[in-house]
């Protein structure tokens, strides 16, 4: 394994997943500054989140067919040059393009980050890795409104926002300019590689007809097309799924969810960023709305949820080494507790709360730095890509979802704004439950009979999978 190549990988990690947080303490300027609506700012925060989760499956069959350092370099360029637009941007409209494009650019890169893990690191590394994949991920979370934060309060040069929408254009550069570090080639040549048109086509336009209505619908007043969309959506997802049992090169693998470790992984991320995302948000907006705190206060007051989700991370890998699947539970169940702690003590900020926020961090770098893991760990190799397509694919879906669920919630008429934020964290507390649930469910189990394999790719071998837990009383 070359030296810089996690170090480049990381940093594309990195910047796509600032570029989904920083926008939450960033759009209320935005809007002012922009003279925009509510819903173009709902636009411009969720536009990101839109084309990144909607790209990430047939994007990494995309790595396949043309080489993972290839669609690494493509992606990083379209990220870093939309990046640089939405921070220029000049009105409301130019920003939603800039971060659509920001979105298209991070969903090429995602996958292929996993797929160069899975096919380049030694076997011996790989858990070390993707430790510090998932680490990375926690980071950078949280790293987002708390950089915001900070550059919104002191306005370095007049830019404002601007220079928060900036942070990731660096970066990507620096990554672009490092990429030769990425091994090249092709990801998995041969015929099997071919990309199913159709299949790519109804699972693009399923998952839009998904996403947008829930990334738009709370802000329109859910007019009749947010109830239609998900209907529809879930007709050509099903026909994908059809399709992807009968054709020769699917986009998703036959034996990628063969395993039951796979299934219910990706289960347990899809739950658990139902969460964890409307968790930080919710936070912001209570802070600076009901409570009147700056960016940069509010930030502080987040900080130890950040501070511990380093510590989760840097502890993960050692504790799913020696717990398993038994980490994913004790961890959102810790989190659904920190939810009703959090409720509790969130009107009178003090030690209770920095305190619990803390725990919450811890839990939250343990999650996510294990799951991906526990999951890719076990995966067959030759349904490498497939799983690191879907993984990510679910941690936008479940944020997403997640983030229109909590809004709704928060929303909903109360007998005032302290009751508001009891009503979302109850939300919290329910999604972290069935997190511990899914986890509970990653566990060894007998090996599942062989599936159909594509014209040319070998037999799938067994998955194994880790250990069961339960929710700790």
């Amino acid at each position: 394994m070359r030296a810089p190549l996690l170090p480049v990988l990381l940093s594309g990690t990195f910047v796509q997943l600032v570029s989904v947080t920083v926008m939450q303490v960033a759009v209320v300027d935005i809007r002012q500054d922009l003279d925009a609506g509510a819903g173009a700012g709902q636009l411009a925060l969720a536009g990101y989140t839109l084309t990144y989760a909607c790209s990430l499956i047939t994007a990494a069959r995309l790595g396949d067919r043309f080489g993972y350092r290839r669609l690494f370099v493509v992606g990083m360029a379209v990220f870093t040059l939309a990046s640089s637009v939405a921070a220029a941007a000049p009105d409301i409209g130019v920003l939603i393009a800039g971060r659509l494009v920001q979105g298209l650019g991070s969903g090429l890169v995602a996958p292929q980050i996993l797929s160069i893990i899975q096919t380049t690191v030694p076997e011996s590394r790989r858990p070390r890795a993707l430790g510090y994949y998932g680490a990375t991920m926690a980071v950078a979370s949280l790293a987002g409104p708390l950089l915001g934060g900070v550059l919104l309060q002191l306005d370095p040069l007049g830019l404002g926002w601007r220079a928060a929408l900036a942070l990731p254009a660096p970066i990507g550069l620096a990554a672009l300019v490092l990429s030769p570090a990425l091994p090249p080639g092709p990801g998995r040549a041969g015929a099997d590689s071919r990309v199913d048109p159709v299949g790519a086509g109804l699972c693009l336009s399923g998952l839009v007809l998904l996403v947008l209505p829930l990334t738009l619908g709370q802000d329109a007043g859910w007019p009749a097309w947010t109830w239609i969309s998900p209907a529809v959506a879930v007709a050509l997802l099903a026909a994908f799924a059809v399709s992807q049992a009968r054709v020769s090169h699917p986009l998703v693998h036959p034996s990628a969810l063969a395993g039951r470790t796979t299934r219910w992984g990706i289960g347990a991320v899809l739950v658990f960023n139902a969460g964890i995302p409307s968790f930080t948000l919710l936070l912001s907006l209570h802070l600076q709305g009901t409570l009147h705190d700056s960016p940069l206060r509010t930030a502080l007051t987040i900080t130890p949820y950040a501070v511990g989700a380093l510590l989760g991370s840097a502890i993960a890998e050692a504790a799913a080494r020696r717990h398993g699947a038994a980490v994913l539970v004790v961890s959102a169940c810790a989190l659904a507790v920190v939810s009703v702690v959090v409720a509790a003590t969130i009107a009178a900020p003090g030690p209770a709360l920095w305190l619990a926020l803390g725990v919450g961090g811890v839990a939250f770098g343990l999650f996510t730095a294990s799951v991906f893991a526990l999951v890719l760990a076990r995966a067959p190799a030759h349904a490498a890509s497939s799983v690191s397509g879907l993984l990510p694919t679910a941690q936008q879906l479940g944020g997403t979802l997640g983030v229109a669920l909590a809004g709704v919630v928060y929303a909903a008429p109360a007998a005032g704004p302290g009751d508001a934020f009891w009503h979302a964290m109850g939300y919290e507390t329910v999604t972290f439950v069935l997190a511990a649930a899914a986890g509970a469910a990653v566990r060894r189990g007998r090996p599942p009979a062989p599936p159909r394999t594509p014209a040319g790719s070998p037999p799938a071998p067994p998955v194994s999978s880790g250990s069961s837990a339960s929710c700790p009383r």
